[in-house]
C-alpha cells in the first residue's frame, strides 16, 4: 500500500468537535476500504492567503495515510460532496514522519516565547556603531559647480 500525507481545510463556523467527527468518518471510510491512518493532527484555526468560498479562516487537520488508491480516491470523493470541507490536498511520500509535524513544532516554540532566539549570533541588533562613509572629492565639486 501507498504512504500518503493529507491535509483537509474545514469552514471557520463549524465547532473542533464537528471536525473531529469529519476526520473520524473520512477515517472510517478509508479503513472500509482497505486502509490505516497512522496519525491524525489537529493544527486549529488559521487564516487564509485568500478568500475559499466566502470564508477568511479554516480548521486545518493532517492525517498520514497507509491506503491503497482507491480508498484515497472514495475519500477524496465523499470530501468533494461535503460542504463543510473547503479544500484538501493528498500528497504520496516515501516515508510518514515520526512525531510532530512541522506546524505543530512551530505552535509549541511560539507558546514557549523562543521564538526570537538567534542562536550563538546574537541579536541583529549588538551590531556596532556604523561606520561613515569617506567623502569622495568629486561630489564636494559637484554640489559647487551645481550652486553656480
Amino acid at each position: 500500500m501507498a504512504l500518503y500525507e493529507h491535509v483537509m481545510l474545514a469552514r471557520q463556523d463549524v465547532s473542533a468537535q464537528q471536525v473531529e467527527t469529519l476526520v473520524e468518518q473520512f477515517k472510517g471510510i478509508l479503513e472500509a476500504n482497505g486502509g490505516s491512518v497512522a496519525k491524525v493532527e489537529y493544527w486549529g484555526v488559521k487564516s487564509l492567503g485568500y478568500r475559499i468560498k466566502k470564508n477568511r479562516k479554516a480548521h486545518y487537520s493532517l492525517l498520514n495515510i497507509d491506503a491503497p488508491a482507491t480508498a484515497v480516491a472514495e475519500m477524496e470523493r465523499q470530501m468533494r460532496i461535503n460542504e463543510d470541507v473547503l479544500r484538501f490536498m493528498t500528497i504520496r511520500v516515501e516515508a510518514l514522519e515520526d512525531g510532530q509535524s512541522v506546524m505543530l513544532q512551530k505552535r509549541d516554540r511560539d507558546e514557549r516565547g523562543d521564538r526570537f532566539d538567534r542562536g550563538p549570533g546574537g541579536d541583529r541588533f549588538d551590531r556596532g556603531p556604523r561606520r561613515e562613509r569617506p567623502r569622495r572629492e568629486d561630489e564636494a565639486t559637484e554640489t559647487v559647480a551645481g550652486e553656480a
